[in-house]
């Protein structure tokens, strides 16, 4: 059984100016599910596609199967079934040998600031870096796929 455990957190927008990021890499990601119980979802950045099933959270842990793609085929699955998307830039950080992943939002959600970590356990210890703030663990309105339909732009 594939399982994902991952917290989220705001960032504070003037200590994230600061760090010295790598280049952000390009997401395209749309949803062919949107229920509360799952969620299928295609991904595309420049060099590759990925399709993904996402199950219920509990707490900060769900089932997760995710599957690479051929490119072009990520690309028609989003033009033809999607019915939402965001687009976003990622950024890989090592903080403590912890990778953070800052995603960056575009289009309708432009402002908001997100930085995941995934864990092996609920109870994995972890340090915060200074550029993060609030926990949004949970919080629904956080999660990728309530930002393509209630975006961050009408808060």
């Amino acid at each position: 059984m594939a399982q994902e455990i991952e917290r989220k957190f705001l960032l504070n927008l003037s200590q994230w100016q600061q760090v010295e990021k790598p280049k952000g890499e390009h997401f395209r990601q749309g949803y062919l599910v949107t229920d509360p119980q799952k969620t299928i979802r295609v991904r595309l950045t420049d060099t590759t596609g990925y399709l993904t099933i996402k199950g219920i959270s509990v707490g900060a842990t769900r089932l997760e199967y995710d599957y690479e793609i051929p490119l072009t085929e990520a690309k028609e699955l989003l033009d033809n079934f999607a019915i939402s998307e965001l687009s976003k830039i990622r950024y890989k950080i090592t903080y403590h040998n912890k990778v953070w992943e800052v995603d960056e939002f575009l289009g309708a959600n432009e402002g908001l600031l997100v930085a995941e970590i995934e864990l092996q356990s609920e109870e994995e210890a972890f340090d915060l870096p200074a550029w993060v703030t609030k926990e949004v663990t949970g919080e629904e309105k956080y999660y990728n796929s309530n930002l393509t339909t209630h975006p961050y732009k009408n808060w």
